[in-house]
């Protein structure tokens, strides 16, 4: 053969065979791509009918869940109206960030509806808060100072709803506990149900982003409360030895400081 057709017939060949081994590849990669795309729909088809059912099965579960905490909710409302005074001891548990250990102490609370309480940390008592009427006392003994917060129609309404979650355990109906928290979780863990709740009011929040409210499963009695500051510190109580409508004398709830007291008023800073 002439040298210029071999070299004519070889030219001819280094230009067609990278042509015919793209064109494979082009084949391969669109046999590969319809493939692909053909197990992607089947596997939609598959996945489609089982996101549906996950979604069915979680808003099933969202409804079982909303008439459960329902339940609850009007069987506590209910057994609130037998409620007219309540004593228990408790064991108040502090936990701060700037502490390694948490700080444990031991007290009573005496309450009479609709918002008089009693609350004393300490034996003797260290710390004792009084609320009667329109004004809440916070006393120190030790140290011979209170402070005095007024409760009335002029406190600024934010101060008030900061103050009322201090009895959120004894709400006075359901209505007035709904628009005063977002039920964020119920929970039922060791013979008690958690709830956990969200002030609605901004001040508030500002202060304790979260409240947990347990009760008795057999009774709906306070089992404990637990206050969630906006720093993560927490502070927890836990309810013994407690007693529905004890009597209780109304001079338990009353104050007024001695002369040699010194009294401030944090409201008025």
């Amino acid at each position: 053969m002439p040298l210029t057709k071999l070299v004519a017939g070889t030219a001819r060949c280094a230009v067609t065979a990278p042509a015919i081994a793209g064109g494979m590849r082009m084949a391969v990669t669109r046999v590969l791509f319809d493939s692909l795309r053909r197990a992607a729909a089947r596997t939609a088809q598959r996945t489609v009918p089982a996101m549906m059912f996950t979604l069915g099965i979680f808003s099933a579960l969202q409804n079982i869940r909303a008439v459960e905490t329902n339940a609850v909710l009007d069987a506590w409302f209910s057994a609130q109206t037998n409620l007219h005074t309540w004593s228990a001891d408790f064991v108040q548990t502090r936990a701060l960030k700037t502490l390694t250990q948490p700080l444990v102490a031991s007290g009573h609370i005496s309450f009479a509806m609709p918002n008089e309480f009693c609350w004393e940390l300490g034996q003797p008592p260290k710390t004792i808060a009084r609320r009667h009427g329109d004004e809440m006392f916070v006393i120190y003994p030790r140290l011979k100072r209170a402070e005095r917060y007024p409760l009335g129609a002029g406190t600024p309404a934010e101060w008030r709803d900061t103050m009322s979650l201090l009895q959120a355990g004894f709400p006075h109906d359901r209505k007035e506990f709904e628009a005063q928290f977002q039920i964020l979780s119920l929970t039922e863990t060791n013979g008690a149900w958690q709830f956990s709740l969200q002030p609605k009011s901004v001040f508030a929040r500002r202060m304790m982003p979260e409240l947990r409210i347990g009760l008795a499963t057999n009774g709906f009695s306070l089992s404990s409360t637990e206050l969630v500051f906006v720093d993560g510190s927490r502070m927890r109580n836990d309810f013994t030895n407690a007693v529905l409508n004890p009597a209780l004398d109304e001079k338990l709830f009353e104050w007024s400081p001695p002369a040699d007291y010194k009294v401030t008023e944090p409201m008025q800073r």
